[in-house]
Order: C-alpha cells, then sequence, then structure tokens
C-alpha cells in the first residue's frame, strides 16, 4: 500500500481519501434572485435576500459578507472588497421550487418529471379514500396559507375532531391537526396512511402534518411539525459517502426529506436555535465525513407568513454563530452555506419563489475572494463534496479545484 498526505487528505493506492469533514448548512428558502424561467411560476422580481436587505434598511450580517455572500453575481447586493470565502449561486435543474426538489437536487438527484401537483382541490375519490382509511370525514380540502386556514377552520375543527386538509403552490398534501383534540402520535400515523394513499400517479412529493394549539382567535403552529417525504428515486451523495464507511448526519428535516435513506445519525432539531447548537456540538466533538443541516425558521416561521422583520432578525441571529463555526473548523474542513428555494416574504402570496440559490464556501485551505460563478445545476455541490472525498458523483460538476488555493 502506497500513501501520501496531501491538500485533503491522503492517497491510498491512488486514491484520494480526506480525513476532513464537510458541513453543508441550508439556510432554508433563502434565495438569491430569480431563475430565468420565473415567470412560468408567477415569480417574476423575487429576490428573497436582497428584498429582506431592503426592507431592515441594511442587514447585520458582517460575517456571511466578509465571506462573500453579497459578492454573488446578479444579486443587486453591494459586496466587500476582500472576501475571505468562495462564492457564487446555482440555478435549479428541476423544474419545480420546494423543498424536496431543491435539497434533492443538492444531493445529486436531479427529478426530470415534476411531482404531481393538484391545484385547486384533491379529487373526491382521493378525499374518500382517506377519509375511508383513517376513519374520520376532513374539512378544507383548498389551497391555503397554514396559519390561515386555522383561523378559519380551527374551530370547526376542534368541535368535529376532522382534520384539516390544503394544498398549496407545491407537491403537497398539508393535514392540521390541534394536539389536544388529535394526540401527535395519531396525527402522524394519520399522515403515514396519507403518505401511502398519495402514491403511484398520485405520488406528491411529501405529506406534511402540521400540528396546531391555542383557542378560538389565538391558534397557532407548534414546532411538532413533520414530514413524510417519498423515498429519494435515485442515488444521492448520502448513499455514495455512508456506503463507503462515511459517517453522513442529518439535522433538522433533512431525516423527513430523505426519508432517513444515506443517514448513519439523524439530530431531529425543531428550530434554528436547536440546529445551530446542534451543528456546534458537532464541531465540537467532532465526526468524519457529511454533515447536512436545515434550518427551517427563514422558510416556516418568516416566509411563508410574509414577515420580512422576522426574516431578517433570523438572517442576523444565524450570523452570529458563524465565527464560532469557523473557528471549530480544522486545517482540511469545509463550511458550505446555501439554501433549497426562495420564499420571498415582500412578494404577493405566501408560495415559495422560483431563485438561485447561494453557494457560500470557506475552508482555511482555500482560496480567499474565489468567485465560482453561477452555477448549471445545485448538484454541483454534491458533485464537490464527492471530490472532497475522493470520489467521482455522476451528476453536476465539481467546483473544489476552482476553490483550491
Amino acid at each position: 500500500m502506497h500513501w501520501y498526505m496531501n491538500t485533503w487528505g491522503i492517497l491510498i493506492d491512488g486514491k484520494e481519501v480526506s480525513m476532513g469533514k464537510f458541513i453543508a448548512i441550508v439556510l432554508d428558502s433563502v434565495g438569491v434572485g430569480e431563475l430565468p424561467d420565473a415567470v412560468e411560476f408567477g415569480d417574476v422580481g423575487a429576490n428573497t435576500l436582497k428584498h429582506v436587505d431592503e426592507f431592515r434598511g441594511g442587514l447585520d450580517i458582517p460575517n456571511m459578507k466578509s465571506l462573500g455572500l453579497y459578492n454573488i453575481r446578479e444579486t443587486g447586493l453591494k459586496g466587500i472588497k476582500h472576501p475571505k470565502g468562495c462564492y457564487g449561486k446555482a440555478r435549479e435543474r428541476a423544474k419545480a421550487k420546494d423543498t424536496t426538489n431543491g435539497h434533492f437536487e443538492i444531493a445529486g438527484l436531479i427529478i426530470k418529471t415534476p411531482f404531481k401537483v393538484f391545484g385547486d382541490s384533491f379529487p373526491p375519490r382521493i378525499m374518500n379514500e382517506l377519509e375511508s382509511r383513517i376513519g374520520t370525514k376532513v374539512i378544507g380540502n383548498y389551497p391555503a396559507s397554514g396559519t390561515e386556514i386555522i383561523k378559519v377552520l380551527g374551530d370547526e375543527h376542534v368541535k368535529t375532531g376532522y382534520p384539516i386538509v390544503y394544498l398549496s403552490a407545491d407537491s403537497l398534501m398539508q393535514i392540521a391537526m390541534h394536539e389536544s383534540v388529535i394526540p401527535l402520535e395519531r396525527q402522524y400515523e394519520i399522515c403515514r396512511i396519507a403518505r401511502e394513499l398519495m402514491s403511484g400517479d398520485d405520488t406528491v412529493s411529501r405529506i406534511i402534518c402540521r400540528p396546531f394549539t391555542g383557542e378560538s382567535g389565538n391558534y397557532y403552529r407548534t414546532e411538532n411539525r413533520k414530514d413524510f417525504s417519498i423515498d429519494p428515486p435515485g442515488y444521492t451523495i448520502l448513499d455514495m459517502l455512508s456506503e463507503n464507511g462515511k459517517d453522513v448526519i442529518g439535522v433538522g428535516k433533512i431525516e423527513d426529506i430523505f426519508n432517513g435513506r444515506g443517514l448513519t445519525e439523524i439530530n431531529h432539531t425543531r428550530n434554528n436555535k436547536e440546529g445551530i447548537q446542534a451543528t456546534i456540538s458537532y464541531l465540537k466533538e467532532g465526526f468524519d465525513g457529511f454533515l447536512f443541516v436545515n434550518l427551517v425558521d427563514f422558510d416556516m416561521l418568516y416566509g411563508h407568513r410574509n414577515n420580512p422583520k422576522g426574516y431578517a432578525e433570523a438572517l442576523e441571529y444565524f450570523d452570529t454563530f458563524v465565527p464560532v463555526m469557523i473557528d471549530l473548523l480544522d486545517e482540511d474542513d469545509i463550511l458550505l452555506i446555501t439554501a433549497d428555494h426562495g420564499c420571498d416574504p415582500t412578494m404577493p402570496g405566501t408560495d415559495h419563489t422560483r431563485e438561485h440559490i447561494p453557494i457560500v464556501v470557506y475552508g482555511k485551505n482555500l482560496k480567499q475572494g474565489g468567485d465560482i460563478g453561477i452555477r448549471d445545476t445545485f448538484s454541483d455541490i454534491a458533485a464537490t463534496v464527492a471530490e472532497y472525498f475522493g470520489y467521482h458523483f455522476p451528476e453536476g460538476t465539481s467546483f473544489l479545484k476552482e476553490m483550491e488555493g
């Protein structure tokens, strides 16, 4: 056996095997400007980061700015002279703007046939079958904001016990239930039944359980949301790394999105604060592989609720922890910050927006101020992770060598 050290790890019999850690943090919905086909999605003019910055009168996020977040091309934001990270943005190849497609593509799986979207309602055959399987009627069955529909139908739900079913512009079925009316485990069971039902020609990407609590006139969602996704219909970087003995740790709703597949450890945090603390803990403890983190509050609490103030505050809160994470990186480690789609809180409506995602990368062995440009697919991230660990991923183009100092 012949081996020697190089920049990223060890070559064993000519094969590069990284001994470092790769951390990818998804700031859920922090898009950086409309994609060329945004008109097809009704999202012309969307730019989540820029519009939140404008609303705030300038975001106080010096640490992400120092890495090059505002230096990304064509975002309308003013960058700094000497960023210490590498930066760029990526287009989504999948014809979608949702969590599942975004994360699948980041992980190297491009969905070429869009998941089914039902539009204004689920057909009677589906609603009748759902009621038969769960043993109760349901109410709703129309597109709505999750916070608004519990205001409208919450009282009826509490009185009857009927689950509230609703749709959005994404490939979803969402089911809202009050925690004092239907216990959480039963709520999750109902959603598992719905997941089994919504298959075949009726497959939607996710069933989302939306627990809520409170009283009439003051209903509000809790943090006990749970997503029931489909199994990834193809190979991902998570599969590749776990098959090759690497740690693959999912934080936040990563477990739900990938249905647990390819993960060697799961930490199902419920909010940004828990997700950030879990990330810091893993960096302190150490691991050998890939840490994949989703921070959901930007999207769930602020994007969908048209709350640019809360969105800005969440970005500023996260930014305060970036130096902590950087200080915990070992010599060969890489930290990548990105998103999965947009959800511009200043746009009409409450749905996701079809946008580029940012890519901001820092590593002690990476060049400073490296512009990796506009990537053709989110899957370039998967290809980069693969190359970092000494493998070749079949989808995407790695930008690792573009970042080497």
